[in-house]
């Protein structure tokens, strides 16, 4: 593979899958702690809006990102307020949320802009830029994989070596700290995390918590980071292939990782395969190409979903013996 590819494609591949980490990363806390998140697509779309109206109204990076934030954390809580404390369906209620987010940020849209259902574009000042450019155009210059060093690993903005350096934190926290043997322990055995002195309520509002802010960034980074502007359903099923790469990845953030990274670079090769001649075939169907993440979501749903060994009280709602 050419270098200029090669780097071209890592860069890429690594731009798209950043709100499929955020994501996955979000659906793992929750889930971990029992609470099944169907909701991640909703929640995600809902920041991104809000990314995009509070950008372009305030010209403020911060202040689109707070409202970000803010909004998917909100929505984190009423889909706790519905199935931790009222213990209704946590599928429904997430399912519920994206039917939500789906009208709401039509409508809102258009309400408020009158661009049919789109945002202004945010300015450059708010746009999340390249975070080391100078390094990056330095390294290019440099032998073998300069280019491959500087275009496709150093030429990112911060979302994304966030994105990549949450994954260890993840790791990290669940599985070498107290919180995350506790969070690990109510997502499996609420029972005897209650009998120990451990309000599981507590923690799965916290586990909710977290998972809104991730949500929250990963919505903003569509807006801030990877297009100008808010457009209707921008979102185009990443929460789902995030949802799929969680349960391909066995609710583990490292493995959830790299299953993201195939489908960003699905994503990522579709978009270079998109009028190439093949020998025989003639030139590959756009639709195809396109549909391409989509059908591995479904493979990987329909052929690891009964192999993963998923929490055992995930989807349980929790009663406190009295």
């Amino acid at each position: 593979m050419d270098e200029a590819l090669l780097g071209s494609m890592l860069a890429s591949t690594l731009r798209v899958s950043t709100p499929l980490i955020f994501c996955a990363l979000a659906g793992l806390l929750s889930e971990r702690s029992g609470v099944v998140d169907i909701g991640l697509e909703g929640k995600m779309l809902l920041a991104a809006f809000a990314a995009g109206a509070a950008g372009a109204t305030w010209d403020s990076t911060w202040l689109a990102l707070l409202a970000a934030v803010g909004v998917a954390v909100s929505m984190s809580w009423v889909h706790g307020l519905a199935c931790v404390s009222h213990k209704g369906d946590q599928v429904v209620s997430g399912v519920a949320i994206n039917i939500i987010a789906v009208g709401l940020t039509a409508v809102l849209g258009a309400a408020w802009f009158h661009q049919g259902g789109q945002t202004p574009p945010v300015s450059d000042a708010v746009r999340i830029s390249a975070l080391m450019p100078g390094l990056a155009e330095t390294t290019r210059g440099l032998p073998v994989l300069g280019t491959v060093l500087g275009d496709g690993i150093l030429g990112h903005n911060a979302l994304v070596y966030l994105a990549l350096g949450l994954v260890p934190l993840v790791w990290w926290t669940l599985f070498r700290t107290r919180f995350g043997l506790r969070l690990r322990a109510v997502g499996e055995n609420p029972q005897m995390v209650d009998a120990a002195g451990v309000s599981v309520m507590r923690l799965r509002y916290t586990a909710l918590t977290l998972n809104g802010i991730l949500c929250g960034l990963a919505g903003s980074y569509l807006v801030l980071a990877q297009s100008a502007s808010f457009s209707q359903n921008m979102t185009a099923g990443r929460g789902f292939m995030a949802l799929a790469a969680l349960i391909f990845g066995r609710w583990h953030p490292v493995k959830a990782l790299w299953a993201c990274l195939l489908f960003g670079f699905l994503d990522a090769a579709a978009i270079r395969l998109q009028g190439v001649h093949l020998p025989g075939v003639g030139e590959v169907p756009v639709q195809a190409i396109q549909a391409l993440p989509y059908v591995l979501t479904v493979v990987l749903l329909a052929g690891f979903i009964g192999k993963s060994v998923a929490p055992k009280s995930l989807g349980i709602p929790y009663s406190k013996e009295r």
